[in-house]
């Protein structure tokens, strides 16, 4: 896809090796005066004497990395170096694949017990079903404690080799085994995207990966085919990703000739102006929904703010999380640092950082972003002010402020929290398909309000004891509407698939049915837009500040 630009902007992406940030920005950076050189001077002395003298043998390798974590923390929360383990783990959630057999999977008594085969992949063709244990691999038994990073280890690897697994089931008298042809597994960005009411498409986005506009598109096409009218995409929870394909996702639901994001930095090519363009297939005819929460960043508060300014659909949920810079991945022959090399701004010039000068450390700067569900009305207002392309007042400096806010629903209680985190719905499920191997049942013949014989509630109840799960008698029966929903989520995983579970999962889902209700207001407001097209912007008519003169802080310097 190619966007209109009015400056050049090579992929956020962008692979530096260490020798040119040696060769030549330090090198630069020396020429500019003795400051720079006294300082280093100082860091070599101060490890030298550390090397010579601490009362311990240090470990060289964390003086110099945690140097460098003291160094970048001193420029904002999101430029940070990531050792080679964790750069390699990002690489494979934004690359969108993996080379494994193709199981969720969770860890119950030292066994990999088996949630899910993906449909499609080896280990759903091979048979494995939810509810196998896997108990050894390569004919070696689990080690004692094992944990997911160890069965990433032994499960993933190079395309097209083999890995064998001895399984546990319970309709078996003896272990099981199989071996498995590892395969490129997809992840994927928009795992569930169904029609959720009549007319009514909804999409969930849980990551911006090199897919996810290709997903997008493919989702809009098979919902149009069944009849949609409406979008709602669900941002919640999605910490963002590449902006190209924020930009790509706002160019499919976005008229053409549209700023969409842009973006200003300290150097020439960090500037660039994103705009949509004329792709065939766009769907821009009828309402969006947009939800999000605390959760919801950087990349999905450009598409949420693209979304508010343009007046292309409404903003719904409570305030974003805030993050309005972007960074670069540098790559080095020890990991990746991702640097802050620009801000990014909504089409009416927002930019939406939160500040983060004012917070000791990392945890305090994301805690902050959880405190409340909308700011305050005196906060609020003390935020710059921006209109939209009707008119409307939108505001920046801290996060996206929703059209219509809509409140997280009330926590879990802790036994909810347990009988999630202990898999007792899971368990429950499993034991019931083995023992009604000849139910089946399809989409159209589940029915969504099963409920449970006297026995098998008992059966239940017994499984919550033995994982050691308070609940008295009055709590159980408080509990039953919510361990019920579980368990029907449980049971459509089991026999149909994770769509049909998670479609049951949402039903009661106060935040989402609230946003469904407000489609007439979308399609209003989507009816004045048609009939105006004013440039979104600041409140007073002055254009916004040159970030190229503004520092990091989020505070402007005087001019």
């Amino acid at each position: 896809m190619t966007m209109k630009r009015k400056s050049s902007l090579g992929p956020l992406v962008v692979a530096m090796s260490l020798s040119v940030l040696l060769g030549f920005g330090l090198a630069r950076a020396l020429r500019a005066g003795d400051d720079l050189r006294s300082n280093l001077d100082l860091f070599n002395n101060v490890l030298y004497l550390v090397q010579q003298n601490y009362v311990e043998s240090p470990d060289n390798e964390k003086l110099i990395k945690g140097a460098i974590d003291g160094m970048l923390k001193t420029l904002d929360p999101h430029s940070v170096f990531l050792p080679e383990k964790r750069a390699q783990q990002m690489d494979e959630q934004f690359h969108g694949e993996y080379s494994g057999i193709g199981v969720q999977f969770d860890i119950q008594d030292n066994k990999i017990v088996v949630i899910s085969p993906l449909e499609g992949t080896p280990a759903y063709r091979l048979g494995i079903r939810a509810g196998d244990k896997i108990v050894e691999i390569d004919g070696k038994p689990l080690k004692k404690g094992i944990n997911n990073d160890d069965v990433f280890k032994l499960l993933r690897g190079p395309t097209g080799s083999t890995v064998m697994v001895t399984i546990e089931r319970e309709t078996e008298p003896e272990h099981m085994h199989f071996t498995i042809e590892r395969a490129k597994i997809p992840i994927e960005s928009i795992p569930y995207a169904y029609m959720i009411r009549p007319g009514v498409g909804y999409v969930r986005v849980i990551r911006f990966a090199q897919t996810t506009g290709d997903e997008l598109e493919a989702a809009i096409a098979k919902l149009r085919g069944q009849g949609m009218k409406s979008l709602l995409i669900d941002l919640r929870s999605n910490s963002g990703g590449l902006l190209s394909q924020a930009v790509d996702v706002l160019d499919q639901v976005i008229p053409d000739n549209r700023r969409l994001v842009y973006t200003r930095g300290r150097i020439t090519s960090s500037n660039a102006d994103y705009y949509s363009t004329s792709r065939p297939g766009k769907w821009t005819d009828g309402p969006i929904v947009v939800l999000v929460d605390h959760g919801s960043a950087s990349a999905s508060e450009i598409v949420s703010g693209a979304v508010q300014d343009l007046d292309r659909g409404l903003v719904v949920g409570i305030n974003t999380f805030g993050k309005g810079l972007v960074q670069n991945q540098m790559n080095l022959s020890q990991g990746k640092l991702l640097l802050t090399i620009a801000r990014y701004y909504t089409p009416s010039g927002r930019g939406i950082q939160r500040d983060y000068t004012k917070f000791g450390d990392q945890s305090e700067y994301q805690e902050d972003a959880y405190r409340e569900d909308v700011p305050s009305d005196s906060a609020l207002q003390a935020r710059p002010k921006f209109k939209t392309s009707t008119g409307r007042i939108v505001y920046g400096g801290g996060g996206i402020y929703p059209d219509v806010v809509i409140k997280d629903p009330p926590n879990l209680t802790r036994p909810e929290i347990e009988f999630i985190t202990k898999r007792v719905g899971f368990e429950f499920a499993t034991h019931y398909v083995t023992k009604h191997p000849n139910t089946k049942w399809t989409p159209e013949t589940f029915d969504p309000r099963f409920t449970l014989t006297p026995d098998e509630w008992k059966n239940l109840r017994q499984i919550v004891d033995n994982k050691k799960i308070v609940m008295n008698d009055s709590v159980w029966t408080a509990e039953k509407p919510f361990i019920l929903r579980q368990v029907r989520a449980e049971l459509a995983s089991a026999t149909l698939g994770s769509l049909e579970r998670y479609r049951i999962a949402v039903e009661d889902d106060p935040q989402l049915n609230a946003a469904l209700d407000l489609f007439p207001r979308a399609q209003q407001l989507l009816a004045t837009a048609a009939g105006r097209r004013s440039e979104p912007g600041p409140v007073d008519g002055s254009p916004p500040a040159d970030p190229r003169k503004a520092s990091l802080d989020g505070k402007e310097r005087k001019k």
